[in-house]
C-alpha cells in the first residue's frame, strides 16, 4: 500500500483579523499563507486529522485531559473565527481512538468536542470553510498545568501515525499552535475568584458580553506589546528555530528531554502549543521519512506569536 500523508504545521494567532501589521509583514505573512494554501490544494486530502490546542473554551480544569479525540466537534466561533458543526468522521475517530488505547496511550474521547479557533483557524486560511473536509480533531491539553512529559505527545504522534499509514485515503494532517508566546490568558495559579470559575468551567456558558472584553484584553495587550509597554514574556526566537531544526531533522527523541517548566521559562506559558506540532511530526515519522518542503518563521510581536509554518511530505 502506498501511504499518502502530508503535514500542515503552523501557528495561529486570535490576533490575524484584529492587529494592524507593518506592511511589509503583512505581505510576507500572506505569502506565507499563499504557499501553505497551494501545498494544501495540490495534495487534496480526502481527510484531515487536526492536532489542536484549547483556550478555556471546550475543556477546563473541572476535567482536563492531556488529549483527546472527538467523535463530532462544534466549533464555537470565538475572535469572530468561523462557528459551527465540523465534518467528523466519527467511526474514523473512534477507529483511531481504539488503536491509540490499544498502544498503550490513555486516550480520552469527546462526544461532542468543542474546539476554538486554535482549531479552526487553519481550516479557514487554507479552505474558508471549517466543513470543507472531514476531520478528526485531537485536543492537545497546551495551556492549562500540570502537562504530561513531552515523550507521551511524541508517542501519541507516533501511534495516530502507525493507524494512518495504513489508510487508503489522502491524510493531511494539521498540527495548530505556538511557538513562543505567552498571552495574557489567566493562571489558575493567580486567578481571582472570577477568573477561577472560567478556569473551571463552573461559571455558567460565558456571556456575549464577557467574552469580548475577554477578547479585547488580549487585543490591547498585543498592541501594547508591539509597543513595548506589555508586561507580558517575550518572544524567544533562538528557542523558537531550534526547535524547528530538531522537527525537520527526522529524530524526535531530543524532545523527550524537554521540561514542561523551563519550555515556560524560556518561551512563555503558551509555548505549549508546540505539542501539535510535536505530534504531527510523530505521526509523519511513524509513516517513514519525510522532508520539511516549506519553512517560514518570523516573530510578529502584533502577533504575540513566534510565528511559524512549515509543510512536510514524505520521502
Amino acid at each position: 500500500m502506498t501511504v499518502s500523508l502530508a503535514l500542515l504545521a503552523m501557528s495561529h494567532s486570535p490576533l490575524l483579523e484584529h492587529a494592524e501589521l507593518p506592511g511589509d509583514v503583512s505581505a510576507e505573512l500572506q505569502a506565507a499563507f499563499d504557499t501553505a494554501r497551494t501545498f494544501v490544494h495540490d495534495f487534496d486530502p480526502d481527510i484531515i486529522v487536526n492536532f489542536a490546542p484549547d483556550h478555556y473554551n471546550g475543556f477546563f480544569y473541572t476535567l482536563m485531559p492531556a488529549f483527546c479525540i472527538g467523535y463530532a466537534a462544534e466549533s464555537i466561533g470565538d475572535y469572530g473565527s468561523q462557528a459551527g458543526r465540523l465534518d467528523v468522521p466519527e467511526d474514523l475517530a473512534r477507529s483511531i481512538a481504539e488503536h491509540v488505547l490499544g498502544d498503550g496511550i490513555d486516550l480520552t474521547v469527546s462526544l461532542d468536542m468543542q474546539v476554538d479557533h486554535g482549531a479552526v483557524q487553519p481550516m479557514e486560511l487554507m479552505y474558508s470553510d471549517i466543513g470543507a473536509k472531514p476531520v478528526v480533531p485531537v485536543f492537545i491539553n497546551s495551556v492549562a498545568p500540570p502537562f504530561t512529559p513531552v515523550q507521551r505527545i511524541r508517542l501519541l504522534g507516533e501511534s495516530i501515525g502507525r493507524y494512518l499509514s495504513t489508510m487508503d485515503q489522502k491524510v493531511l494532517v494539521i498540527s495548530s499552535g505556538g511557538l513562543s508566546h505567552d498571552p495574557p490568558v489567566p493562571r489558575l495559579a493567580t486567578a481571582n475568584s472570577e477568573q477561577r470559575k472560567a478556569l473551571m468551567g463552573t461559571g455558567g456558558p460565558i456571556s456575549a458580553e464577557a467574552r469580548a472584553a475577554r477578547q479585547q484584553r488580549v487585543i490591547d495587550a498585543a498592541r501594547d506589546f508591539a509597543a513595548g509597554t506589555a508586561d507580558i514574556q517575550d518572544l524567544a526566537p533562538q528557542w523558537d528555530q531550534d526547535l524547528m531544526r530538531i522537527l525537520a531533522s527526522g529524530d524526535l527523541t531530543p524532545l523527550d528531554d524537554f521540561s514542561p517548566d523551563e519550555m515556560t521559562r524560556i518561551a512563555g506559558n503558551s509555548s505549549h502549543e508546540v505539542r501539535t506540532w510535536i505530534a504531527g511530526y510523530a505521526a509523519m515519522s511513524a509513516a517513514g521519512d519525510y522532508e520539511v518542503e516549506y519553512s517560514y518563521y518570523r516573530p510578529i510581536r502584533e502577533l504575540i506569536a513566534g510565528f511559524g509554518m512549515t509543510t512536510v511530505v514524505q520521502r
